[in-house]
């Protein structure tokens, strides 16, 4: 099949329907993800439920345990089942899970429904953000994937907002209940709207199918170069690719920065209003800020997007993550509200996006056929720091030390600036000047 005589350039406006769908979908990625932190002081105050700070802990790493096992496998499989199916099916797991939190008659059922919407909350993310790396404008990726990722911090607003309506007046199950509309939302969109990549298409046999989509939205057209390699033998071959001369040290050190960058995120999302409450501030005030600092993430996405695409994203990751130590140590002390509330914004205005540029820096370390199974192993191994983190904060809330609680975010910020800054020094050192191997963009990640 020959080319379109004026194929169209690729632009934000010729994907902006496909960036608008994944935005909707990470939306309530981030809503079902912010519910529990949202709802936290009334699960441990409900004597039916039979929470206490261990238990919550436990049952927050229990969801980012599931998340750790869908993101590998949602990561990996993408390729060969496509982008559309496991899109829809990370949608109804996350909302099924909900659903049967909502009904819970104890703390198992409902570590049970939680597990449940990890492994779709977990899946979802490195689909996504595949999706919007094959589909963004090159130059244009870092702040593309900000852009979708403000969406993520638009949901825990929403979540904190249900929590803070819904909750107080007819309980937690409820709030839960609200986790239930993507199924009936965002499903249907997807399904109807949501293309197909075209190289996993071309990697089915179903050519023209691919250079459709690629056309209508002015990508390249897909070859046997840039396809990920079908079946079985294609999922390992991808998995080993991680590892080749050129990548062996990046892939490993992008696993350090997203381990930390994931405790940050789920250790805060989880325990922000407890840590704030152990600090002498007010209940509706100490729910409050689980607002205001995914306010300042959102806020901290557009930021780090924009600059990433100019310097790069692993120098922006690095400098993201140092500052948001300075904001976890600064709030150690017991500050007056105005200016809680102000070094709050301030430090998610940092600690979400950090985490997201370790993304952005991911897809340009890999190539096209194997970005897909490697962003699902960076979002997938750093699942263990999401693992951690409610856990351990869970054991600090126990202790009664919320001081130590944000030393401890504030060490593994600093574990992040170390390990991205590392990545395109790794590049270097394995790169081999004629190969052309996907190593040559470490280089440029900064």
């Amino acid at each position: 099949m020959s080319a379109p005589a004026s194929p169209p350039s690729r632009s934000f406006r010729t994907v902006a329907p496909v960036i608008a769908l994944c935005w909707l979908a990470v939306f309530f990625d981030g809503m079902d993800v912010n519910i529990y932190g949202a709802v936290m002081p009334h699960l441990l105050d409900d004597p039916g439920l039979g929470f206490s700070p261990g238990t919550a802990g436990t049952v927050g790493s229990w969801t980012t345990f599931g998340m750790l096992i869908g993101a590998l496998a949602a990561g990996t499989l993408t390729d060969w089942l496509g982008r559309k199916p496991l899109v829809t099916g990370s949608v109804l797991l996350f909302s099924l899970g909900s659903a049967l939190c909502a009904v819970a008659p104890g703390a198992a059922v409902f570590g049970a429904g939680r597990f449940l919407s990890g492994l779709g909350l977990g899946g979802l993310m490195p689909i996504g953000l595949a999706i919007v790396a094959e589909f963004a404008p090159p130059r244009r990726a870092a702040l593309a994937t900000g852009l979708m990722m403000t969406s993520y911090h638009a949901g825990g607003m929403a979540a904190t907002g249900i929590g803070l309506a819904v909750a107080p007046e007819h309980g937690w199950r409820w709030v839960f209940w609200a986790g239930v509309l993507p199924a009936v939302i965002a499903v249907p969109l997807v399904l109807k709207w949501l293309p197909e990549s075209p190289g996993v298409l071309y990697a089915k046999g179903r050519a023209e199918q691919a250079y459709a989509v690629a056309d209508r939205y002015g990508l390249d057209r897909p070859g046997a170069d840039r396809a990920p390699e079908a079946g079985a033998k294609g999922r390992l071959s991808a998995i080993g690719a991680l590892f080749a001369p050129g990548t062996r040290w990046a892939t490993p050190l992008l696993w350090i920065a997203s381990f930390a960058g994931l405790l940050l995120v789920y250790g805060v999302s989880t325990w922000l209003p407890e840590l704030m409450r152990a600090s002498g501030y007010s209940l509706s005030s100490s729910v409050t800020f689980l607002m205001v600092i995914n306010a300042g993430g959102i806020l901290g996405m557009l930021i780090a997007g924009r600059t990433a695409d100019r310097f790069g994203p692993v120098r922006v990751s690095a400098i993201w993550f140092l500052l948001t130590a300075v904001g976890a140590y600064l709030l150690r002390a017991e500050l007056p509200l105005g200016v809680a509330y102000a070094v709050v914004f301030v430090t998610g205005v940092w600690l979400f996006s950090a985490q997201v540029m370790v993304y952005a820096a991911t897809a340009r370390v890999y190539a096209p056929a194997e970005r897909a199974t490697g962003l699902g192993w960076v979002t997938g191994v750093g699942r263990t720091g999401a693992v951690v983190g409610p856990w351990l904060g869970g054991m600090v809330i126990a202790g009664g030390n919320a001081g130590l609680g944000f030393t401890t975010f504030a060490v593994a910020a600093v574990l992040g600036a170390v390990a991205i800054t590392l990545v395109p020094l790794a590049g270097r050192a394995r790169r081999r000047p004629a190969t052309g191997h996907p190593a040559a963009l470490a280089a440029t990640a900064d």
